[in-house]
C-alpha cells in the first residue's frame, strides 16, 4: 500500500469508482457513492493526514485516539460548550479516563459519557499477553518522570512499578502521556457472555 497521503486517497477513490462502475444494483451504487464521497471529505476538509494518521493507529495496536485531555469534567465541559460544532462520537481524556462526546445538531444537546475503554483495552493485552517491560521502576513519580522525559516513546509500552504492570500511553496527536496500571484491565469476552445470561 502506498503511503503518500495524496496517492493514497487517490487510489481508494479510483477503487470504489471501478467497483461502483460493475455494481449490480442501485442500493450497493449509492453505499459505494457515499464511500467515495466520505473520501472527499476527507480531502476536502484537509484531513490527509489526520486519516493517514487513523490509519496507523489501526496498525498500531495502541488505544483508540482522543481529540482532547483535560485534568478535571469542569474543563471539558467548558470545552464542549465553547465548540460551535462539537466533534460528535469522538472520544477526549477527562483525568485519564476514556468519555465519548454526544453532540446532537438538532436540539445543540451536548454530553460527555464515560467508556471503559482503556480496562477493556487492558484486558485485551492481558489475553493476548504482555510484552515484556521496556522499564522498572519502584515508585510512579520515577516512573512518570522518566516517561516524560522520553523525546519521542512509542504509542504505548508496558511498565513495572513496585513489581506491578502498567501500561504506558502516548497519545501523539496532542502530546498526552499518560500511565494505566493493568490492575484496572476488564475482560470484555466475559462482559459479553455476562450480557446473555438470563
Amino acid at each position: 500500500m502506498t503511503t503518500n497521503k495524496r496517492e493514497l486517497t487517490k487510489d481508494v477513490m479510483g477503487l470504489l469508482a471501478r467497483i461502483q462502475a460493475t455494481a449490480q444494483s442501485t442500493e450497493e451504487q449509492e453505499l459505494l457513492a457515499v464511500a467515495i464521497n466520505a473520501i472527499l471529505f476527507i480531502t476536502s476538509t484537509g484531513q490527509r493526514y489526520a486519516f493517514a494518521d487513523f490509519l496507523q493507529y489501526l496498525d498500531s495496536n495502541a488505544p483508540p485516539p482522543v481529540v482532547a485531555a483535560f485534568q478535571t469534567r469542569e474543563e471539558a465541559e467548558t470545552w464542549l460548550n465553547s465548540q460551535p460544532e462539537p466533534p460528535d462520537s469522538t472520544l477526549v481524556l477527562i483525568a485519564d479516563q476514556y468519555h465519548s462526546v454526544l453532540y446532537n445538531r438538532e436540539l445543540n444537546h451536548r454530553r460527555l459519557i464515560p467508556l471503559p475503554v482503556i480496562e477493556y483495552h487492558l484486558g485485551r493485552l492481558k489475553r493476548e499477553g504482555l510484552p515484556p517491560a521496556v522499564a522498572s521502576f519502584k515508585t510512579c513519580e520515577e516512573a512518570e518522570a522518566w516517561f516524560m522525559s522520553q523525546t519521542e516513546p512509542p504509542d504505548q509500552s508496558v511498565l513495572t512499578i513496585s513489581g506491578d504492570s502498567y501500561l504506558a500511553v502516548h497519545h501523539r496527536n496532542i502530546n498526552h502521556r499518560v500511565l494505566h496500571p493493568f490492575s484496572i484491565a476488564l475482560d470484555e469476552e466475559e462482559h459479553e457472555h455476562d450480557a446473555q445470561e438470563p
